[in-house]
């Protein structure tokens, strides 16, 4: 094996970036004894490994780590953000296009919920991305149900407790009035599992519809339900600081969300979907 002094990356680094799993994932996998490199088994994780290290796991070579990519899809209500689910509902995975590369989810959105989802090629990515440190705003438009008092919207931006769980000051903005329902848009950085229908709960609401229009600079647009477009290269750079031909790593500081008059350039000419096509993980 070559000499683990020499300059590389982590090889639970590698394995993320190349798509195939994620960090966490990577991390089990050597513990498990499934991950070679140069015919020896390797087991921890800050094992460093350079471009001309041959690895395996399970047996099957890895091959080297393509130039980062990012998705934006359109989530439909009634979908799982999962690779799986062991009683058969239907899950992004299932309604991805077949000549999709392998991908993972940036973050996720409820069965219900739905809108914008980020995917990527790229394991380190993902994991960025999803980190609040990014300063991003998640945006999201909320219908929700019975009497709401705007004072109460007001209260979120100092941060609630809900169930003993502390949230970061939302920003909530009533748009409209509908009977008895009321469209709310909600801006938050940290995105908590199920935080928005938990604490519109607390003040009285119940949200019946639940909507990620933009994610950071990426927007939702006129992406229709279950399509899929590619964010060019030239506007992930912009955005994230990703150069071409070196390693992937981001730069020190995210830029923070641009307005929503920049949000449908970036994307690549519409895809062909296939709506019985899937990509299994």
């Amino acid at each position: 094996m070559k000499d683990p002094k020499k300059k590389g990356e982590r090889i639970a680094k590698r394995l993320s970036r190349s798509g195939i799993c994620s960090r966490r994932e990577a991390e089990r996998w050597l513990a498990d004894g499934r991950v070679t490199v140069d015919g020896e088994q390797i087991s921890k994780p800050a094992t460093l490994v350079t471009d001309q290290s041959i690895i395996t796991v399970d047996g099957k070579r890895i091959a080297q780590p393509e130039q980062p990519k990012l998705w934006r899809y359109h989530k439909p209500r009634g979908v799982l953000s999962t690779n799986s689910d062991p009683e058969n509902r239907p899950t992004v995975f299932d309604h991805l296009p077949k000549n999709l590369p392998r991908v993972m989810l940036v973050g996720r959105l409820d069965f219900n919920s739905e809108g914008l989802l980020l995917l990527t090629n790229d394991g380190e990515l993902a994991r960025s991305l999803e980190l609040p440190s990014t300063g991003w705003i998640r945006q999201y438009r909320v219908r929700a149900y019975g009497p709401l008092d705007e004072s109460r919207l007001v209260s979120l931006a100092g941060g609630i407790t809900v169930d003993g769980i502390k949230y970061q000051g939302i920003q909530a903005q009533l748009d409209k009035r509908q009977g008895d329902n009321s469209w709310i848009t909600v801006s938050l950085q940290e995105g908590k599992n199920r935080e928005i229908r938990k604490v519109m709960e607390y003040i009285g609401l119940r949200v019946n519809r639940l909507i990620r229009i933009a994610y950071g600079p990426f927007q939702l647009g006129e992406l229709h339900r279950d399509a899929v477009r590619e964010v060019s290269a030239h506007d992930l750079r912009k955005q994230i600081g990703l150069e071409p031909r070196k390693p992937r790593q981001l730069s020190a500081k995210l830029p923070p969300m641009k307005s929503k008059t920049a949000a449908t350039v970036m994307e690549t000419p519409k895809r062909t979907r296939d709506k019985n096509a899937h990509r299994g993980r």
